[in-house]
Parts: C-alpha cells; structure tokens; sequence
C-alpha cells in the first residue's frame, strides 16, 4: 500500500515551521509574483531560497506556485522567475497557463512541472492531454468525484493531487470570472475579491423565493475520515487548502491528516477521535462537507446562514441585563477565548472574553453546564447561540509545540573502531551516505575500556540536531580505548556533511530552445454568431455571419455551423461536425475534427494561442479579461516569435458566463419557463440558469465593445456575437 504525501499549504515563514513540525511531506507556497493568493504573505527570493532549504533538510519538498495567468509583457519576467526557482532546487512549480506550461517544459526540460486545478482538468481526456504534453502531476478539480478519480488513475500515469482539506471555491477553478467582472479583482491572476462569501438573494420572477442570505458561500472540505478511500485508489498527494490561514491551523490540520494517513497504513483504519475532529473545528470551519469527492447531497454542501468561521458551540444565552449577559455553558470556557453571539435575524456580534463571573466572583475559567456572566459592548439577545471561534489555550499550546521544533531525521550509522586502524563513521538517511575517519587510531585500553555502551551513547547524542538515530552498528575489537571528544567530533563532523548533502547548492541548469511547429493563416474578418438556445439557429438563417456556434442538441447539416461542447464533462462523449470547445479535455478527444476554442480556455498570452494551433485548435478565442493593448501586444509578439499569422477570435458582444458550480442552487425545483436572478447587496441582478445538470450565474451587465471592427485593424480574425 502506498504511503500518499500529506501537501501543506505555506503562506509565511511561519507556516512553514508550523508544516514542518506538523510532519507533511511536501509544501507549496509563492513568492511575491505569479502566486494565485497574492494577499498571503508570500515569500520574497531570499527567503525562498532559505524556504527552499530549510525545507530540504527534513526531507520535505517544496512547490511554488506560478499559477496566474501570464500576460506578453510579462512573460520575460516570468521565465526569469522560472529559471531562479529550478537552479536554486525547487522540486517542482505549479502552473495554470497553458502557454507558460509549454514554454517551461520545453525550456527546462528536466523540470517537475505540476498542472494547477486553475486549469480545469476534470476528466480522463484532460488528464490525458497534460500527461501527453509532460506534466508529471495534475490538481484534479475539486469537483471530481472518487469513481471519475479512479478511472483517470487507471488511465493514466500522471501522479494525483486531490484537496481533502479547507475552503471550496463554489465554481470550478479557472472558470470563475465574478471578481474580475465586478471589480476587476481577478480570480485567474491572484487577486479574487470571494464574491461567493458575500449575500444574495434568490428571485424567481420578481418574487424572493430564498430564506439565507449567503447562497453561494460553501462549507470547508473535511474528509479525514475517507482517507483510506483515497490511499486504496493510488492518490499520489493529500493537498491541504490554507495559505492565508494562521501557523496554527497548518500545524494542527497537518498533524492530524499525518495521523489518519500513517494510521491506515499501519492498522487499515483511521484513528482520528471525535476529540481531535472538534479541535479542527475550533481553529476553523464553516461547518464541513465531504465535498463532491464523495458525492456529498446537495443539502450538506452549503452554509447558506454564515461565510465565516463558526467554531464550535459553546453555550446558550439564558438572561440578559444591560450589558451583562448570562450564559449556560456546553463546553469549556477560558478567559480571551473568542465567541460569537448567533441569533437569526439579527447581525453578529463577536467579541473576546476578558472578564467572567460565576457568583458575582471574577474566574478565569468555565467548564460545561456551568453559568457564567460576562460583559457585552453591544446589545445581544436571549436565547442566542455562543459560538467559540477562538480558543486561547488551544493557539497557545499549539503555538509552544512550532516553536519547540522537534521534528527530527531518522538516519542509521555505522560505527567501526578496529585496533590499529582510524576510528570511522558511515551515516545514511536512506538517500545520502556519508563516510568519515578520524585521525585517531584505534589503540588498547591501559586502563578502563571503551564499551559500546560508551560508543553508542556518544554517537547517539544528537540532541542538538535535527537528526535522531534510528539503527546503531557498532564494529569493534575488545578491549579498545577512544576518546570520548574523539567521538564526539566525529558524529559532529558527519552529521554536518550529511546537512550539507541534503541542503542543495545552486545548479546549473538544462536549457533549450522552445520550438513549435505552427501554420500559418490568412487574414479574415469574420462575424461569428453564439446563440444560447439551438431553437434560435432558424433565427439566424441568412444572416450576415460567417459561422454559427450553437448548443449541440441537434444536428444539422449545414457547413456553417459550429457545435459548443459543455466546458464541464466528467465522460466526454463523440459528437459530429465541427466543435468549439472549451477545455483541454474536449482538444484532446476532438483532435482530428475542426475545432475552434471559447473564452473559458483562459488564453491570454501568444504561447497559448501557438499551443493550441498546435494541438489542430484552428481558430482561438481570447480571454475576456484582456484588454485591448494586451491583444495588440500578443498578436505583436506571436508575429516576431513565430513569423506567422495567428487565427484569433474576440468576444465583442456578450452577457458574460461568470461562475459554473456544479452545485444545484435550486434544490432540484428549476423551472426553465421562470426568469431567475441572484441580487447583491448593491441591487445587481445577476441571471441564473440550470443547463447541463451545472447552475450558471451570468453577470449582472452585458460587456458590449465599442467600434469592434478595430480588432481587424490589430490582426483579429473573427468577432463573436453572443445572442
């Protein structure tokens, strides 16, 4: 049975001592540019080289992640970047961008390169295809239920990441574009705004048909208990979600899904308590799901009442006077825990507990079905729940165990002291060796000799190090005599060239050419008509475009038309005629057809452009988040790059796709003959749609581009209308 890698999230230096500590196996942090939480504190080049080793001396790995979406102007600095992290050892990057994937790849070839669930890989054609092109892992979407897992498990030879742990995007990631179309925030370039974790309500017609106000924040992902679901099927890495959460949470969270791992392996089953399952909860939930993992009913996925951490219960409010609030306790209560008074129908109020009275007398600690009174700044309720969201004791033990940095390297060492010969030392960690003489010879004792018992309580003196030693092989005559400072300064001496061995220098690196093989296309100007519905394909009937894409629903013989493959297909099924597709998937099952590429393939940068011409993608559609400038620039660079002429398609006209959640918003009572629209805080209406067993959330304005045919004017080829 194969011992799968518990990944923990690093979004300070802090966390990363807490990872490490905690006994992952691997960690994946940023540096300040190209990371996809570019609000964490992230890592500056200094301290990703210190990260870097820090790391490799307990024998964890490090990944970075380069997971944004690359504009032209910024490749240059990108693969600078790049070339930075492989010489000075990263063990491998993570990245979204198709282009960038192909241009690391080819540049450095020897590489790890591991392939971001921002690119939306949630099938096994998918899969297939980045397996194809030379990535060595890929980040399944979250969405991805165990049996699709499996079967892609079975079909390919790409390690698997999996999240088990921590915040859900409501959206499939790298599809998600509300942020950037609400406030320019964009979620594909590090920057997202969590537009899920804000109120909506749901209108059916003009009438609220919704209760709760959060309806597309969702619950935190806790699958501890299935672990042994994941290790029976070969997942590679266990991926804990997390770089903005505090040390606390890294340690703890890791710690736990170590235990669970190391304890299936070892007995089959996972030793996790319902104690520990609540000391999880304390440091942070927003209630848990198993996630669509596990096929988690569509009631047990959301926490529609709150976005932010609920902690756990702690007591009811049972009398009120003033500001002086008398609660019944459920569990245990400390002075500076944090609580949160919970009624429905009225906002909130948190606070730290910093006076508690039992009997009028001042305490500093409560314990279950006691009563206690505190003082409340803001007015709160009877009858309300006390959540505890901070546990002061719990972050301060946790905190003593980071700091204590206990973790150690197992290594086995063989000792030898022959009479007449240097006394050496052989230490290995199970990848390095590292042999070593002492300049003293090995001599008869006059008096007391030296025992093993002597020598392995030397040798074995690694309390100052990292290392602990494991297996002990002393090779000895009787009745010898060593200087104890003699083996001392010989485990010293061993133990520092084998830190020195697993801390990497810097390398020189293998660097190629990037080549591609591209053709060449005539310039056109091309209109191109998307249509929603295929019932408005007769509508179009004459019209002045040159193609129509429409829903592949019915087939119709007509050369002018284009099908639109669904974005989300767990099982790609064939279709005929021509196709528009918009994953990776769809490219690899439809190579030999005619197919063109939508928005959602997220293309931004002229190496994705020549990526997908590559692949038999004739004509490629760009990203929505682009500007003008930056579309003149990528077509400016693909020309000197490549000396060709690209076939490019822009979206001029459209009500933008900004979410698709696999998540039924509607609870299986979705109406196609009703109008249905999500409202914010600000009175956006935001239309709503089932289509394809998927919710789709459009934006709340259309994005209309003035004077499109200036694009011609720039080397675009076609402008897509949306209807």
């Amino acid at each position: 049975m194969k011992r799968p890698e518990i990944l923990s999230p690093v979004g300070s230096m802090a966390s990363l001592y807490a990872a490490i500590e905690g006994g992952c196996d691997a960690v994946y942090l940023a540096g300040k540019l190209f990371g996809a939480r570019a609000f964490a504190d992230n890592f500056s080049n200094e301290e990703l080289i210190f990260a870097i080793n820090y790391a490799h001396k307990y024998g964890v790995k490090v990944y970075v992640t380069t997971n944004t979406l690359v504009y032209d102007s910024e490749i240059p600095a990108f693969m600078s970047y790049i070339e930075f992290l492989h010489t000075n050892n990263v063990d491998a990057i993570i990245i979204q961008d198709i282009g960038m994937f192909d241009l690391v790849h080819k540049t450095f070839p020897d590489l790890e390169i591991h392939i971001s669930t921002q690119m939306h890989i949630h099938n096994t054609e998918g899969a297939q295809m980045v397996e194809s092109l030379g990535a060595s892992r890929v980040v399944l979407a979250r969405e991805t239920p165990i049996d699709l897992v499996k079967k892609i498990r079975d079909n390919t030879k790409l390690e698997l990441e999996i999240f088990v742990h921590g915040a859900l995007c409501i959206s499939y990631s790298g599809q998600c574009l509300m942020s950037s179309l609400i406030g320019g925030r964009s979620g594909n370039r590090g920057t997202c705004a969590q537009c899920c974790r804000q109120p909506y309500e749901l209108y059916c017609n003009d009438l609220k048909i919704s209760k709760d106000n959060y309806l597309l924040s969702t619950r935190d992902l806790c699958t501890i208990e299935n672990i042994g679901e994941l290790i029976d099927i070969g997942v590679d890495s266990l991926k804990i979600e997390g770089r903005m959460k505090r040390p606390e949470y890294v340690y703890l969270v890791t710690k736990l899904y170590r235990k669970a791992v190391d304890s299936y392996i070892e007995t089959g089953k996972v030793n996790i308590t319902e104690e520990e399952i609540n000391e999880l909860k304390k440091i942070f939930n927003r209630n848990y799901t198993k996630g669509f993992l596990f096929n988690t009913p569509n009631d047990k996925f959301m926490n529609t009442f709150r976005p932010n951490h609920v902690g756990i219960k702690v007591g009811n409010v049972i009398g009120v006077d003033k500001n002086r609030v008398k609660i019944r306790l459920l569990d245990d209560l400390n002075l500076n825990d944090g609580i949160r008074f919970v009624k429905s129908g009225y906002e909130d109020i948190g606070m730290n507990v910093q006076q508690m009275f039992q009997n009028g007398n001042k305490v500093t600690s409560a314990r279950k079905n006691e009563v206690i009174t505190i003082l409340a700044k803001d007015p709160v309720e009877i009858s309300a729940e006390v959540l505890k969201t901070t546990d002061y004791q719990q972050l301060k033990e946790l905190d003593s165990i980071i700091q204590e940095q206990n973790r150690k390297v197992d290594v086995d060492i063989e000792l030898e002291a022959k009479l007449g010969k240097n006394l050496s030392i052989k230490v290995s960690d199970g990848i390095n060796t590292v042999e070593e003489s002492s300049e003293y010879i090995v001599d008869s004792a006059m008096n007391k000799p030296t025992t093993v018992e002597d020598i392995k309580e030397k040798i074995t003196r690694t309390g100052s190090t990292i290392y602990n030693v494991k297996n002990l092989k002393v090779i000895n005559d009787e009745n010898i005599f060593i200087p104890l400072k003699s083996l001392n300064d010989l485990r010293r001496t061993v133990l520092e060239k084998l830190e020195d061995l697993r801390i990497s220098k810097p390398k020189n690196i293998d660097k190629q050419e990037y080549f591609i093989e591209l053709h060449d296309f005539e310039h056109t100007e091309w209109k191109i008509l998307n249509l929603s519905t295929y019932e408005d394909y007769n509508i179009s009937m004459g019209s002045h475009y040159n193609e129509v894409i429409i829903p592949y629903n019915k087939s119709y013989d007509d050369y002018w038309i284009r099908y639109n493959i669904p974005r989300v297909q767990e099982h790609i099924s064939e279709r005929k005629g021509n196709v528009y597709v918009s994953d990776l998937g769809s490219v690899y099952k439809f190579k030999y057809k005619d197919m063109a590429s939508s928005y959602f393939m997220n293309v931004t940068n002229a190496y994705s452009v020549a990526l997908l011409h590559s692949l038999g993608v004739k004509r490629v559609c760009l990203s929505i988040e682009m500007n003008d400038y930056q579309i003149k620039t990528l077509i400016e660079n693909y020309k000197s790059l490549f000396n060709k002429q690209p076939n490019l398609e822009v979206v001029v006209d459209t009500l933008p796709e900004a979410m698709v959640i696999k998540y039924d918003i509607f609870n299986g009572k979705y109406d196609s003959k009703n109008d249905y629209y999500l409202k914010d805080k600000f009175g956006n209406k935001f239309k709503v749609i089932r289509r394809d067993n998927l919710t789709v959330i459009f934006n709340y304005e259309r994005m209309i581009k003035d004077n499109p045919e200036v694009y011609y004017e720039l080397g675009v080829n076609a402008l897509r209308y949306d209807k």
